[in-house]
This record gives C-alpha cells, sequence and structure tokens, in this order.
C-alpha cells in the first residue's frame, strides 16, 4: 500500500511546483545542470544554475516537433563556421568563455582547426535550433557525413573573397544527396576587396556548383544573406555598415526558422534513435547521441541496441535509460523526457556505439545505417623497438596500442582499424592530417609507437588498378607559378583551370586534378616554395586510372652508423654534406635518420665522432665550432617525408626518423630485392 501512497504524494507535489512556477517564476525550482567546460570531460557535479527569470524546472514534457529546426553549419575550412557559431550563441544569451567556444579539444585550440562535430541548441524566438558545428577540412570529411543525417536543414558559409573551393564542393555534395536545403551565407564581406559585384560572382559560382551537383529546383532556389561572423551580424542584403540596431544575427535566425523545415515526426510510434555521436565519461560512462527519429524516451525506460549485420538485425545490449541530456549553449542539461525530432544525448547502455540504434524493447527493426566514403591511405601503427624505447612513454605494448586504436575507431567511422602480424596494426583513414591528429593525441596520452610511411589503397575494377584522385585549389604569386607546375608534374598532377584571382592583382588560382600519393608530404614543400604566400586545399574526387610511377619528389638521408651522444666536432663536418635534423648533444643510435643528404642517395654518417686529443701543444688555437640551426621536423612533415623503408618513432618528447633495418648489412641486402 505505501508504493501507490507515495506515488500519489510526489504526483501532487510536483503539480504545485508547477503552479508556483507558472504563477511566479522568480520562486521557480532552479534547473539541475551539468557544466561542461571546453576540452573537459563531462563533470561529476550537479550544480544550480543562477536563478533567473528564465529558469525552470526539469521539463517534464519534450518539445512540439514543430517548434524545432535541426541545422548544420557546413563549409570549406577557415570559412568561419565556428565564429558564426559563436556570435549565434552570444545572440540567444549563451555564456561564451572564450573565442571559439565550439572547438573544445587542446589540439583544436591550438591548430585553429575544426576536428570533430558538436551539437548545441539555442532558443530563438519560441523554436529550439539545434546547430552542428562541422570541420572544413577534407581529411574530417567522415564528420561532415555522420551529421548531415541528423538535420533538416543547412547553413552553407563561403568566403565572400575566395568563393567556393574544393572543401565546399564536397560538404554541399553530401548535404544535397541528403535532400537539404542549404542556405547561403556570404560570410567576411565586410572586407575592403569585396564589393557587391564580388558577392555576386560568388553567388553565381554556387549556383553553378549546385546544378553540377545534381541539385532539385527546389535546391536551386536557396535564400543568400550576408555577414560578418567576425563583427556578429547578418543581413539579407547586401551591405558593409549595417545599422546600429541590425548589427545582430536575428535575420540568420529568422532565415533558418522560415527555410528549414521543422523534422517530420510521429511522437506516437515507438521509441527510435540512430546514434550520431559517442564519447566516454568516466562517471557517466559511455553517452551516446542523435536524433530521435520517432516516438518518446523518459528517464527509466528500457531499451536496448540493435544493429544491422548480412545475417540481418543482430541485438547488441538491454538496458535502462539512467540520464538524459541535452546541450544548451556550453553547458549540457539534464531532462527527464524528449520526443522525436530532437537530438539529445543518453546514458545507460555501454555497447551500442556510432551508426547503432538504440529503440524500446518491443521494437526489433534497425534504422538504415551511415554511409561513408571509403578511406584512402593506410598506416601501419606498431610497437617501438629502436634502442631508445621505453625512456619516455608509458604505454609500450602491442595490447595497449590496440586497444587504444579501436576505442579510436568505435568514435571515428572514418578510420578502420585491421590486426596485423607481430603485434601491428593498419589504420585507414582520409588523409595523412587525420592519422597525423591521432598520433598526436596518443602521444600525448604516454604512448610510444613506431609508424609506417602512409600508403595508398588501390582498387582494382575490370583488371584495371585504379587509385584515388584528388581535386587541388591552389593561390600563389605569379612569380611561383613555374615552380610550383614543376613539383606537380613529377606527382602527376593534371591542370583542370588557371586564371587570375579577382579583386587581387599578381594572383593566380590553379586547379588541379592529383593523386593522393603525390601529395603526401607536399604540404610542407608548398610553402618553402611560396614563401608562405600561397595556400592549397584538396578534397577526395574519385577513383581514376593509375597515373604511373612518380617522378624524384625526395634526396637522400643521412643515416647514422654510431651510438651515442652527437657532438659538434662531428656535426660541423656533416654540415656540408646536407641538412641536419639534430643539433649537438642528443643521443643517437645506428640506423637513425639525421639530415638530408644533398643528393639522391642515402650516406651513412658518423654524429658521435669526438675530436682527438693528444699531449702535443698545438701553435694554433682551437677553431670556434659554429653550427647552423638544424631543420626541426614536424609530425605532419616526418608523415610525409619517410619513405617506404623508413619508419616514424614517436614517443611522448621526440619524434625520430630512422631506417626500418637499423643494421647497414641489412638494409644493403633488402635494397637489391626488387620493390613492390
Amino acid at each position: 500500500m505505501a508504493g501507490p501512497l507515495i506515488r500519489s504524494l510526489w504526483s501532487s507535489a510536483r503539480k504545485s511546483i508547477s503552479a508556483s512556477a507558472r504563477s511566479s517564476p522568480s520562486a521557480a525550482v532552479k534547473p539541475y545542470i551539468l557544466q561542461s567546460p571546453p576540452g573537459a570531460s563531462l563533470s561529476r557535479t550537479f550544480s544550480a544554475a543562477p536563478a533567473t527569470s528564465a529558469a525552470s524546472p526539469l521539463p517534464t514534457s519534450w518539445l512540439d516537433p514543430t517548434r524545432i529546426r535541426n541545422v548544420a553549419v557546413i563549409a570549406h575550412v577557415d570559412h568561419g563556421k565556428t565564429t558564426l557559431m559563436d556570435r549565434l550563441l552570444r545572440q540567444c544569451g549563451a555564456d561564451i568563455p572564450h573565442e571559439r567556444a565550439m572547438d573544445s579539444i587542446s589540439l583544436e585550440r591550438e591548430r585553429g582547426i575544426t576536428i570533430s562535430s558538436k551539437v548545441t541548441s539555442i532558443p530563438w524566438k519560441e523554436h529550439e535550433l539545434n546547430m552542428v558545428d562541422t570541420p572544413g577540412h577534407a581529411d574530417f570529411g567522415g564528420e561532415v557525413e555522420r551529421v548531415v543525417g541528423m538535420v533538416e536543414g543547412a547553413v552553407l558559409v563561403v568566403d565572400a573573397g575566395e568563393g567556393p573551393l574544393a572543401q565546399t564542393k564536397f560538404v554541399l555534395a553530401k548535404a544535397l544527396k541528403y535532400g537539404l536545403r542549404p542556405i547561403l551565407l556570404l560570410n567576411k564581406v565586410d572586407r575592403p576587396a569585396v564589393s557587391e559585384e564580388t558577392c555576386n560572382e560568388v553567388e553565381s559560382l554556387v549556383f553553378d556548383l549546385f546544378a553540377n551537383l545534381g541539385a532539385t529546383e527546389e535546391q536551386l532556389d536557396f535564400p543568400v544573406l550576408y555577414a560578418s561572423a567576425k563583427e556578429g551580424w547578418a543581413s539579407t542584403t547586401f551591405t558593409k555598415d549595417p545599422l546600429p540596431d541590425a548589427r545582430n544575427m536575428s535575420q540568420l535566425l529568422d532565415a533558418i526558422i522560415k527555410h528549414v523545415c521543422p523534422p517530420t515526426a510521429d511522437t506516437d510510434a515507438p521509441f527510435q534513435m540512430m546514434v550520431s555521436m559517442m564519447e566516454k565519461d568516466f562517471y557517466l560512462g559511455r553517452i551516446l547521441t542523435g536524433r530521435v527519429s520517432s516516438g518518446i524516451i523518459r528517464v527509466g525506460d528500457r531499451v536496448h541496441g540493435l544493429c544491422n549485420k548480412d545475417s540481418g538485425v543482430q541485438k547488441i545490449e538491454e538496458g535502462k535509460v539512467t540520464k538524459l541530456m541535452k546541450k544548451k549553449g556550453t553547458s549540457m542539461v539534464l531532462i527527464e523526457s524528449a520526443g522525436a525530432g530532437d537530438i539529445i544525448s543518453m546514458t545507460g547502455l555501454a555497447s551500442p556505439s556510432i551508426g547503432h540504434t538504440v529503440a524500446n524493447v518491443e521494437v526489433t527493426t534497425a534504422l538504415p545505417t551511415i554511409e561513408l566514403d571509403p578511406p584512402t591511405i593506410s598506416m601501419t601503427f606498431g610497437v617501438n623497438d629502436s634502442p631508445l624505447a621505453g625512456r619516455d612513454g608509458s604505454h609500450l605494448t602491442g595490447g595497449k596500442i590496440g586497444e587504444r586504436l579501436m576505442a579510436e575507431a568505435e568514435t571515428n567511422l572514418a578510420i578502420n582499424v585491421i590486426p596485423g602480424l607481430s603485434e601491428s596494426f593498419e589504420v585507414q583513414g582520409r588523409g595523412e592530417l587525420q592519422l597525423g591528429i591521432l598520433i598526436e593525441n596518443m602521444r600525448r596520452e604516454g604512448f610510444e609507437l613506431s609508424v609506417s610511411p602512409p600508403k595508398v589503397m588501390y582498387k582494382t575494377e575490370k583488371g584495371q588498378k585504379l587509385e584515388p584522385i584528388e581535386e587541388v585549389t591552389i593561390e600563389i604569386n605569379e612569380e611561383h607559378v613555374g615552380l610550383i607546375m614543376e613539383a606537380l608534374s613529377h606527382r602527376r598532377a593534371e591542370v583542370t583551370d588557371m586564371g587570375p584571382v579577382p579583386g587581387n592583382d599578381g594572383r593566380t588560382r590553379l586547379t588541379l586534378t592529383c593523386p593522393s600519393r603525390g601529395l603526401v608530404g607536399y604540404r610542407s614543400v608548398f610553402s618553402s616554395d611560396t614563401r608562405g604566400t600561397g595556400f592549397m586545399h584538396r578534397a577526395f574526387l574519385n577513383y581514376e586510372k593509375y597515373r604511373g610511377p612518380l617522378g624524384n619528389v625526395r634526396k637522400g638521408v643521412l643515416v647514422s652508423m654510431g651510438f651515442g651522444t652527437t657532438t659538434a666536432h662531428a656535426l660541423m663536418n656533416l654540415e656540408a654534406r646536407g641538412t641536419l635534423f639534430v643539433t649537438h648533444g642528443l643521443e643517437t643510435y645506428d640506423g637513425m635518420i639525421i639530415g638530408e643528404h644533398s643528393r639522391d642517395t642515402d650516406l651513412d654518417v658518423n654524429p658521435v665522432r669526438a675530436k682527438e686529443l693528444n699531449n702535443i701543444r698545438a701553435a694554433s688555437k682551437d677553431e670556434n665550432v659554429k653550427l647552423s640551426p638544424p631543420r626541426l621536423i614536424t609530425l605532419e612533415e616526418a608523415i610525409g617525408y619517410v619513405a617506404s623503408d623508413e619508419l616514424i618513432e614517436v614517443t611522448p618528447k621526440a619524434i625520430r626518423l630512422r631506417k626500418k633495418y637499423l643494421d647497414v648489412n641489412k638494409r644493403k641486402t633488402m635494397s637489391k630485392r626488387p620493390k613492390e
């Protein structure tokens, strides 16, 4: 008898609290907010929000689907997506702790790029806008592919000065494929070089891009807005200096509500949700984020995870929803229930991952899985077996490396991990930047590993060898055109378009198609060839017929043949042989690469040789040793630099290049074998 009595008392208490909250907002119960500072995992502390007039109790009902708008912000890299998200959050009253608040990973803030997609919700005029910020680099295209299925609309951000570039085409193709109607936002119109004529040209280029990608008539009728995300305003008409009362994002938010359709959702059907994002928290366990496809989910409901297999739908795990959460601004807010069409996070299941379906226990059908483009390059991760292994890191074994890589493959669908021989793992991805970010994260976590150079993944169709081709857009000064075209011709690139950059005298834009293998390691060469004045962007295009072997794109290396500490006396005599990668006082070993040879062949040298001392007085003083600063190799440069018979040794404190076979006699024997 005690159970029904307690339930009736609790029900009447909740009704009285709700009534008092409606009559007196100041007396409302404070919502419990799960503070989620940028860069940190979800905190264990549930703290009450400050009492404001907007405070309300934990919502006991779900949102009407007609009041929801799910929108992705898509664009080429550096066209202003994350800055735009900052301004939209500020417009709707969110507390922004710093610039680029959506970039919460430490590597994102250091490099100024977006690596993973993130979702948040902002209120606007009785509507709830679920906004998804996406990366702009081609290497992180999988992040875009997995979230476009969550939304009904997209804001396509294009730099008004640069126009649509390679990644603009990629993200737009994905949006059109899912039937989205993008809103075109021409950003950075406050720049001096941007005029109304420039914007009209860019708009016509974007229209041509829509048409070439097979857009429908409805999609071709896209609204156009002009904005300066840095200054924090958007306008439906071209202007460089809007009126003081119009210097905000109201017109963009109104356009989203007007042109983006609400989700088509059935709240009476059983609950189903496709998992699009996943993160792990030490306190809450696995946090699954996705869009509710149908039905209503409440805390305490019994649910199970389903996945599509070749043999049919397979049940993964059954459990109970322990917490429901929704990102509002930069904080994670606890909710009691959520309805179809909303994007929410839930905890309670330990096995489902991205691409799986979470549904009520009576549901036995899984939602269609996310289709991703295939990976284009692969690298082999293995145990660090150099003579200096084990000095810096704490995770050294193949088992630890394998566990970390498998965990990464669960949260990042664009990466495939295939176990290999002798504690090695083949990691397949979209590009060297994506795999470089993974290696850098593992480095910071205390891993030591050896990494092979990237290999392109070929295909064979009808007996013909096919290779991945990328579309490359380059903008350089006129005096560098000849040098760049010669360098790319050695890498089997073909020019498809060439012309001056509108509004920039003395600048030329090149559009080329180039094999992925030819672009590996080219970015650093490009930067030095153009003296840092050029920019290059690339995106996967398709698979085409193999274009033949590359020309000579790298010189030989200086290989150490001594174990010990490098000396200034030895390095001074080696400077004439090429460019050094090391300075004096560093430990080296037999087979370690210490520099680049001035010729095309490798040269074995002794960098640890000390000056011979004797008991004969010299008439002259010892010469003063002056060494040139060494060329410091970053991780990205190392990935693109190493040849097929070399490895990268990665530790938390150092990045070293080495030969695959450390013994000089073994290297000579292996070099006589025919190459694959």
